[in-house]
């Protein structure tokens, strides 16, 4: 039996649900990310804390610092997410850009942005 080169479009279709899916979900967690880091620097007249300087001034940077750094990779998800449909439209969708084989069905399900098959990956860390 031959080896498949491509995914069918029934099997790509499939995995841009699957993406499309998952960047509504992405998109949602970054805007909650984002409102939570505006909320924090707008505490308008909700604020009865008075303009002393509390021992929680540290967590709140440390707080903001970790939601700026939760938005910063969502955002990178979600650039990786939209590559994949890139991918998908232009036919190179599941090709490993290592070995140029086949990407299996379970790992692209599993991480469908990927770009490299587990072989390849795991080449990178012998």
């Amino acid at each position: 039996m031959e080896e498949k080169s491509k995914y069918s479009a029934e099997e790509l279709k499939e995995f841009e649900t699957l993406i499309n899916e998952k960047l509504v979900v992405a998109k949602q967690e970054l805007a909650t990310y984002r409102n939570a880091l505006t909320r924090k620097d707008d505490e308008g007249t909700d604020s009865t804390t008075g303009t002393y300087v509390s021992l929680d001034d540290g967590s709140d940077t440390a707080e903001k610092e970790s939601l700026n750094e939760l938005a910063s990779r969502q955002s990178k998800y979600i650039k990786n997410l939209e590559n994949a449909l890139a991918r998908i439209h232009n036919g190179t969708y599941g090709i490993c850009a290592k070995t140029g084989k086949l990407i299996s069905k379970e790992r692209l399900k599993a991480v469908p942005h990927t770009t490299q098959s587990i072989e390849a990956k795991m080449t990178q860390y012998d």
